[in-house]
């Protein structure tokens, strides 16, 4: 039966294996694609943000609509419901509801603050210090093989809570980007969020019982 003219090498093209590799390669060389967070990028999804637990005394200057404020100024018995794994006198460390890849955390201080200009050097010392601390506790307790750490200043610049500042610590394995987010839009993350809590709470603890240092 006759096709229209180039209709089958159009088909052909569109459907060889040859073709199908080489755009699975050209989507995902160099590239954490993370379909799952469009939703959230957009605004049409928050995840579960424990929203239900109300601080019973607010941070100065916080946004009551704002994730990490509502974290930074509960009570340390929801920690484990927002995902709270460390709070210092400056600085929170939360998972991420939305993560890249497993292990996904968020560094932030506990003060609403836009911009890195509004911190004062005691804030960025240990804010830089609680990055180099979860680092070493995911390479001993995930084996992480390497890190993309990042800090998007501003909604211009694609910062989910542009008001408040954070970095996110995204840790990484030789092959943990595949095929399965980018075809069919599903997400292979081996760990839940609470495990993920726990197995990090627990990781940090064991080791401050042991030396009595922090790592």
């Amino acid at each position: 039966m006759a096709t229209p003219r180039g209709g089958s090498r159009r088909a052909a093209a569109a459907t060889s294996p040859g073709t199908l590799s080489g755009t699975m390669r050209a989507m995902t060389k160099e590239a954490l694609w993370a379909p799952w967070r469009l939703g959230y990028v957009q605004g049409h999804e928050h995840g579960p943000s424990g929203g239900e637990i109300e601080p019973s005394r607010w941070r100065e200057d916080a946004d009551r609509e704002c994730f990490l404020c509502r974290a930074a100024a509960a009570d340390p018995t929801h920690d484990r419901r927002l995902g709270v794994v460390e709070r210092t006198a400056t600085s929170l460390v939360v998972t991420n509801r939305f993560p890249y890849s497993n292990g996904h955390l968020l560094v932030a201080p506990l003060d609403h603050r836009a911009t890195l200009a509004e911190l004062s050097p005691a804030q960025l010392l240990d804010l830089q210090a609680r990055l180099v601390r979860w680092c070493g506790v995911m390479e001993r307790s995930m084996q992480a093989h390497g890190f993309n750490i990042g800090l998007n200043v501003g909604h211009a610049a694609g910062a989910g809570v542009p008001g408040h500042l954070h970095w996110h610590v995204v840790p990484r394995w030789p092959g943990d980007v595949n095929f399965m987010p980018t075809l069919a839009g599903v997400r292979v993350l081996p760990q839940s969020l609470d495990a993920l809590w726990e197995q990090l709470v627990h990781a940090v603890r064991g080791r401050d019982d042991g030396d009595g240092a922090a790592p």
